[in-house]
């Protein structure tokens, strides 16, 4: 496995586009040097075809979603901001959205929790990284995902339960810059995140780092584990088919023996090749080689015990710890059953709170294929966050979250200092009240309205 210093991910150059606008050959496709119908601006752009080579840019450029008005509309706003961080700094068209906020696409990592139920039960402490490291890769295949989730309005949260025995609840901390928080628990784990995303607009492309703390706790054991996940890249923005890389490696540590998992995911390379790829290893807290790992994060992940050069052992053999499902044929947004299902009431409690993701107008205009609606809904819903903001500068207020508490600790990660926030505990209280209510039992959530508002009728 190769360190961070010699990791590239499958881009980096330029690229082009129309058969009449020749020039130099990068490493991935064809530098554009010319004006698209007279508009200049769109040099260096970088097209990638994971599926081909070179000579297949020009082709792959006519390919994608965007109707050149749109796309020649969106470089105009967009190609000031080459260089700069995007995560929230411009309001994007809801064309490149799909029908789901950020906080759902965070709970889709629940969908294999079987695999941490079995870590949680498994006396072997090597097996035990195995099956917690096979869980985060895979969440991969649901992050290939082509469309950008909603940004979260500030107070708006995400409650999951019926899946794995798991209760989880996401909450928005920060506007900007975005953050995110979750915890999940059932009887075998618990498991919390903080999320500050940080991005690189490079033209064609954009750079994910995901500076984030993640804390698993395996309760059998008490062992408390940590993740640095690798860096993400989102391919042929604008030209091309809009495509995703991870090229990387995900270090999962557990934090009271000094045992980890070190998972190198290969950058796609010429034809495809070694895209999906993940290969690694279980190691001592002597950091010794205890169990190759190997699979595709969009199939399966396997291993096998290992010894010291890392070989495997004699008379073992490979086995399988995780399979991915099979997801729904020619779904529009590439969902997966699991996806539709986070988008459903089926996952939603009783008592939902009405700052939930699901009851977002704009996100249920889309879904229903209204994307005039969407779009007039989302800018409506962004104006009012706007004047919350302005109130509560005007009443010298901060906003407090509901569910979560921000901590002192500051944590170091490889794209920057992260603030973390804790669950506070005051959900559960809430889940527990409303369990024990009868009240609500037949109440329809459809009925509910979006309301994430801190002064709720006072910013109308």
């Amino acid at each position: 496995m190769g360190s961070k210093e010699d990791q590239s991910s499958a881009g980096g150059g330029g690229g082009g586009f129309f058969s009449s606008i020749a020039a130099g050959v990068r490493s991935w496709g064809t530098a554009v040097h010319k004006s698209v119908n007279g508009l200049m601006g769109y040099e260096g752009l970088e097209v990638i075809n994971p599926e081909g080579g070179n000579e297949d840019a020009e082709a792959e450029a006519l390919r994608g979603r965007w109707k050149q008005e749109d796309r020649d509309s969106y470089w105009k706003m967009m190609h000031k901001y080459i260089g700069a961080d995007v995560t929230s700094l411009v309001t994007l068209p809801v064309i490149i959205f799909e029908p789901m906020s950020m906080l759902q696409r965070m709970a889709e990592i629940l969908e294999y929790s079987e695999l941490l139920n079995k870590a949680d039960e498994c006396d072997d402490p090597y097996m035990r990284l195995a099956y917690a490291a096979s869980w985060f890769v895979s969440n991969y295949y649901a992050l290939q995902r082509t469309w950008k989730p909603f940004n979260p309005i500030l107070g708006e949260t995400f409650e999951v339960i019926n899946h794995c025995g798991v209760t989880f609840i996401a909450e928005q901390v920060s506007h900007h810059p975005p953050m995110s928080v979750g915890h999940g628990e059932n009887e075998h784990f618990t498991y919390d995140i903080t999320s500050k995303l940080k991005t690189k607009f490079l033209g064609n492309s954009v750079d994910v780092y995901p500076v984030g703390r993640t804390r698993l706790v395996l309760k059998k054991s008490g062992h408390v584990f940590d993740l640095v996940p690798p860096p993400t890249k989102v391919n042929n923005l604008i030209f091309g088919r809009t495509w995703v890389d991870s090229p990387g490696e995900l270090v999962l540590t557990n934090l009271t023996t000094g045992e980890k998992a070190v998972l190198y995911f290969h950058p796609c390379g010429w034809f495809g090749q070694g895209r999906f790829e993940v290969d690694g290893y279980v190691y001592s807290s002597e950091e010794e080689p205890k169990v190759l790992m190997t699979g595709k994060f969009n199939e399966s992940m396997s291993c096998q015990p290992c010894d010291l050069e890392g070989e495997p052992l004699p008379g073992t053999e490979l086995k399988e710890l995780w399979r991915c499902l099979p997801s729904p044929a020619n779904d529009k947004y590439q969902y997966t059953h699991f996806a539709h299902k986070l988008n459903s009431f089926d996952t939603a409690p009783k008592g939902l709170l009405p700052s939930d993701s699901r009851l977002r107008p704009d996100r249920f205009a889309l879904e229903k294929g209204d994307m005039s609606k969407s779009g007039s809904e989302k800018s409506r819903l962004e104006e009012k966050q706007r004047a919350e903001k302005r109130m509560r500068e005007a009443r010298n207020d901060k906003f407090t979250p509901r569910w979560f508490n921000l901590t002192e600790d500051i944590t170091p990660t490889p794209w920057g200092d992260l603030e973390v926030y804790e669950f506070n505990g005051k959900y559960t209280e809430h889940r527990a009240q409303i369990e024990s209510s009868t009240a609500l039992t037949d109440a329809d959530p459809t009925a509910i309205e979006f309301s994430p508002w801190q002064y709720l009728d006072e910013s109308e």
